[in-house]
């Protein structure tokens, strides 16, 4: 199958990239889901998104609130997708805007934030 018949198959599952580090095992949640995930770890730039495929993904989620500047390069990239953190820490004034959610792992375990993301 080619990557053009990919991106139209009826049976492919959501795409979801996870940037940060995944200490609460969010990524295997979705996973377990039928998400496909992409991870991406260390510091984290607009070709790093765009090769992991962020233009055809349905989520970004994001566990490391020091990288909270991906939020609106993922947003100039696609309006296509849901943007999530899933961190400890409160996210930054000037991304809350373009958040689509804000999740503290402490109020809510991984495999009932991956189930309501599947969706």
């Amino acid at each position: 199958m080619s990557d053009t018949d990919a991106e139209t198959d009826p049976d492919k599952g959501p795409h979801a990239i996870v940037a940060g580090p995944d200490e609460d095992g969010l990524a295997d949640a979705l996973e377990a889901e039928g998400v496909t995930v992409t991870r991406l770890g260390g510091v984290i730039s607009r070709p790093q998104l765009e090769e992991a495929g962020i233009v055809e993904a349905d989520l970004y989620v994001l566990t490391d609130i020091d990288q909270a500047t991906t939020i609106p390069i993922v947003c100039d990239l696609t309006d296509d997708l849901r943007t999530v953190t899933y961190a400890r820490r409160t996210v930054p004034e000037f991304v809350k805007g373009q958040l689509d959610l804000a999740i503290d792992p402490r109020l809510m375990s991984p495999d009932i934030v991956a189930d309501e993301l599947a969706e």
